[in-house]
């Protein structure tokens, strides 16, 4: 799709972690020429500029994450400076991002949510981050409990399991990546053409 022929469209994918979100939206963005946008890389470039150390595509699981998760957890200000910035860049359309909350806050985007099992989304972070797949149900498991307590404080959002806000639900169990890309890609097609 040339610059010129661009719709303004807005699409936020969201899902637990490690469920493929950041893989369909890199995907997404490409096809359609769109800039590519991720709620945790804003959230990180906060905590640098609060003095953590954010270096090294992990960051997420080092002490220093859990140091700034901890801080996180009692100020608000991070994430609804993230959301708010999020926000905005929906309205300006011809993005795709990939967050846990603004499928709540951004009405009118068009929502996709991945949907995974813990096992699954174990293997694919344990591929992805080379660490054994024991190890990788913790830290799921972990960010999962996280979230879900974060975002229920902050907005009252059920994350996880409240999912009407959303316009499209593809499981990554049944279907590789490549072909949820495929589907994807598809749905947008019929929506801008």
């Amino acid at each position: 799709m040339s610059n010129q022929n661009r719709t303004s469209l807005s699409i936020v994918i969201s899902g637990l972690p490690a469920v493929g979100k950041t893989t369909i939206a890199q995907e997404l963005a490409n096809e359609f020429n769109f800039d590519l946008y991720n709620g945790g890389d804003i959230l990180k470039m906060l905590a640098s500029e609060k003095g953590y150390q954010t270096t090294g595509n992990d960051w997420w699981d080092t002490i220093e994450a859990k140091r700034f998760m901890f801080e996180r957890r009692s100020n608000p200000h991070f994430d609804k400076e993230v959301d708010q910035k999020l926000v905005e860049l929906v309205k300006n359309g011809n993005v795709v991002i990939t967050s846990y909350t603004l499928p709540w806050l951004a009405p009118q985007s068009l929502k996709f949510w991945l949907r995974g099992s813990l096992n699954n989304r174990a293997k694919r972070m344990a591929n992805r981050d080379n660490i054994r797949v024991d190890a990788a149900v913790e830290i799921i498991q972990e960010r999962d409990n996280e979230n879900a307590g974060i975002y229920r404080k902050l907005y009252g959002i059920e994350f996880g399991s409240d999912l009407s806000v959303f316009d499209f639900i593809l499981n990554t169990d049944l279907l590789c990546l490549d072909s949820l890309i495929k589907i994807s890609k598809s749905i947008i097609r019929e929506i801008v053409t």
